[in-house]
Order: C-alpha cells, then structure tokens, then sequence
C-alpha cells in the first residue's frame, strides 16, 4: 500500500495514530462526499473559463482545492461511467461498457465487483448513497446491495424533477426508492429532495467518518432548472439558456450541502471531489446542445475529448493544496485508490486499473502516474474504443456527436492524433504514422487479453 507520503500529510492535519499510541483516540480518517454530475460539459463552470454562466460555489471550490484540466472520465456514457468511478476499473473491465436497463427487475453491475462503497464499509465507514444510480435494478444489483448501507434516488437513467417517473419513454413507471423500497413525494423538486438527503446523511453521522456518493441527476435532461435561474438566462439562446438555468440549479444545490458541511464543523475533516460523469449531451431531449467544450469535438456518447474531458475538483483543507491546477493526465477510476489512499484503506480488489492521484495532489511537477488509458464503449463487432499514450491518442469506430467536422477514418476504422499539436482532433495523422499505430494497437490487445484472464 502506497501511504509514507499520504500519513505525512494526515499526521501533520490531525494527528495519525502511527506517531505514537497517545495520539490514537484524536485521529479519525476523513470524511468523503463525492459528487458526480451528469452530462456536464468540459469547460462549463467559471473556474474553466465560463463567462456565461454563474458557478460560485464549485469555483469556491476549486478555490479550497485542486482543479484538474486533464482529466478524463472512465467512459462517454452514463453507466459505465459511474461503474468506473465506484470500481476504479475500467468499465468493459467491470462488465459496464455501455448503459445498463432503466428498467425494474433487469440486474446491472455483476455483484461480485467491489464498489468504494464496499471497501470503505468494511473499514468502518457509514456509506450513503444520494441521487443516480443506474447500475442496475434488481435487488442484488441495487446500491444497498452494493455496500451503501443507506440509500435514496432513482434506479434508472433519468425522472421528472417533479413526478419522479422515468422520463423518456412508457409505459409510465415511478421510479424513486429508499433502501431498495419505492417511496412516493410527488410535486418536490428532486434536487431539493437530494440536498435534503445529503444533510440528514451528514448530520446523522457527523461524529463517525462517512462516504457519501451523491450522484446528481442534473444538468442532465429533463431541463427543469428553477425559476429564478431561469429568469437570470433568459437573455441566452436556446439552447444555452436551458442548459444553464440546470448548471445554475446544480451549483445552487451543491453549495448549500457544501454549506451544510460547513455548519457541522466537518468541512476541514471531509475530502470532497467533484467531477462530471462525460460531456454534454447533444440529444433532442437536451434541444440538441447547450454544454460547452470549447474547440473540441465530441460530446456524450463518443470518444473524442468532448466527450470524455470532465471538469474535476478535489479539496481537503490541510492535506490537499488550495487554489491549485493539475494538468497531469488523470481519469475517473482514479478516485477509487485515491480516496482508498488517503482514508489510510488498503485496496483488496484486484486488478484496479485505477491510480492514486495523492502524489499528484501533492505536486504539482509529479509525473502521472498512468502509462496509458483505454476506453471501450459498447458491445457488439465494431464497440467505439479509444488508447491514450502519451500525446498519442487512437480511436476505433469513432463517431461525433457534436458534428464539428466529418470523421474520415483508415479503411479500418482508425482514427489517430497527436493531441499534443492537434487538441481539437480535426485531422487524422494515421497515414504516416504505421508503428505508432501498431504500438498502439499491441497495447489495446494486451488490454483484451487481460479482460478475458479477469472475467
């Protein structure tokens, strides 16, 4: 286990039982919210480069913390993006290389993977979890089952902030449950209910260290953002103007749990990481757009860096550095040993494609630590899959779901850049470039392999 560095930096903020046995009844590992928002675009908040939109609570934030610009979400689409984040696996790894059934009864994520939420349960951490779940719907594949020992939200891909029920299609079905039971508050705003949530959460547990995954629903579609941000935006074109009455709403809500947190005199005690779940969506139920990547293309559902570059914040007064950047590549499945690291938990799942980013918090110079990163989305003969290495990146079957440019792919369906001189992905430099290629495609096969010897 990889701690020297981490316990000197624990020791230093509260006194770590290794120093000495008269210090062992005043340490207490750290508390861990982790925040996940859904479809929100790369650079949509202020402390991105936003000028459009008002974020003040995540960009205080980023304020207390480090702010990643590299940093990569474990896939383009909902499901296997959270099945990243809680295994810190690869999500083709994880059996999730695509979404799971929004439907009751049709299981998700095997049980036999282990979850953050079950690691930080057997070392005596109370887990919650709040919001989204999408990784499956049966009871052994619902989050109480998955190592959170409370649970409240909605099992599928997305409701009515209103009704509750699943929103883009019939038959009707409510779909909002605590503890693997449905519960029924008609008319309360969602996100209101998950702020509610969260404090009682919190509150219930203020004097044992917790794990709290609130998984937001929003800036996710239906576009329901509240009144008053939707007066502020009204001078906004469409799309932009739904979209970020939702980031507004989003933000609002945060920071009222952040301020909660605050009250409880947690706030220095508690690591919390904040990160999008991929990028924008461009879908008829989001009116086509409205999330922002700047100049690159993609967005949700491919894997070009618009829709796998996430905005990304960790912060945990005096052990994390403040008002910092990060530009080392880095991914969502690094958080699981991560957190694991810096709660002083060893990790027992194996293997983690995962790595700890504790250095990389600490340093600004350190090297990251990943050789490569790999992503796979969807099943089926032609999955849409990416390798990353070094500035080298290569796309198999890529599409574009943001329609900046046509993708002229090889005969083989390849697609590969050097992000390094071509960061919007415009160009195909295959041609030319045959062992780089082939370099690459060694280590995707590797890759393969490995997940055949790891079923």
């Amino acid at each position: 286990m990889r701690l020297p560095l981490t316990i000197a930096f624990l020791a230093f903020a509260y006194g770590s039982p290794l120093l000495g046995a008269d210090q062992t009844t005043d340490w207490m590992p750290p508390n861990v919210l982790l925040i996940y928002s859904d479809d929100q675009g790369t650079f949509d908040l202020n402390c991105y480069g936003s000028q459009d939109l008002e974020t003040p609570n995540l960009d205080n934030l980023a304020k207390r913390g480090v702010r990643f610009t590299n940093m990569y979400s474990p896939s383009a689409i909902c499901s296997a993006s959270r099945a990243g984040l809680l295994t810190g696996r690869f999500p083709v790894r994880a059996g999730v290389p695509g979404n799971v059934s929004s439907q009751e009864g049709v299981a998700g994520m095997s049980p036999s993977e282990v979850t953050i939420a079950e690691q930080l349960k057997a070392a005596g951490y109370v887990t919650g979890h709040v919001g989204k779940w999408h990784l499956g719907y049966t009871k052994e594949t619902m989050p109480n089952a998955q190592g959170f020992d409370t649970s409240f939200g909605h099992m599928g891909g997305c409701i009515d902030n209103y009704s509750h029920y699943f929103y883009w299609q019939g038959p009707n079905r409510h779909d909002l449950w605590r503890n693997a039971e449905m519960t029924w508050e008609d008319g309360a705003y969602f996100p209101d209910l998950m702020v509610r949530e969260c404090k009682s959460f919190m509150e219930t547990n203020r004097d044992k260290p917790f794990f709290l995954y609130w998984a937001l629903n929003i800036p996710h579609y239906p576009m329901q953002g509240e009144n008053r941000w939707r007066q502020h935006y009204r001078h906004l074109e469409s799309p932009r103007r739904q979209y970020a009455e939702l980031v507004s709403t989003m933000d609002e809500k945060i920071g009222l749990v952040l301020d909660h947190l605050e009250e409880l005199g947690l706030t220095d005690k508690t690591l919390v990481v904040f990160q999008s779940d991929h990028g924008h969506s461009t879908e008829e139920r989001a009116f086509f757009g409205g999330g922002n990547a700047g100049d690159l293309r993609g967005a949700k559902g491919c894997l070009f860096e618009g829709g796998i570059r996430v905005p990304s914040i960790a912060s945990l007064p005096g052990v994390i550095p403040a008002n910092q950047v990060r530009e080392q590549l880095a991914c969502g499945i690094d958080w699981f040993p991560t957190v694991s690291e810096l709660c002083g938990v060893e990790s027992f799942r194996k293997p983690l494609d995962g790595k700890s980013l504790v250095n990389v918090l600490h340093d600004r110079d350190v090297a990251t630590p990943h050789d490569f990163l790999y992503w796979h989305l969807g099943g089926g003969k032609r999955p849409q899959w990416a390798i990353r290495d070094g500035n080298w990146k290569l796309l198999g079957n890529p599409t574009d779901r943001s329609n900046k440019a046509e993708v002229e792919t090889t005969k083989d369906g390849l697609f590969l850049v050097d992000l390094g001189n071509n960061e919007e992905e415009r160009t195909n430099v295959a041609n030319g470039n045959t062992e780089i290629i082939e370099r690459l495609q060694r280590r995707r096969s590797e890759i393969l392999k490995s997940l055949s010897d790891n079923p």
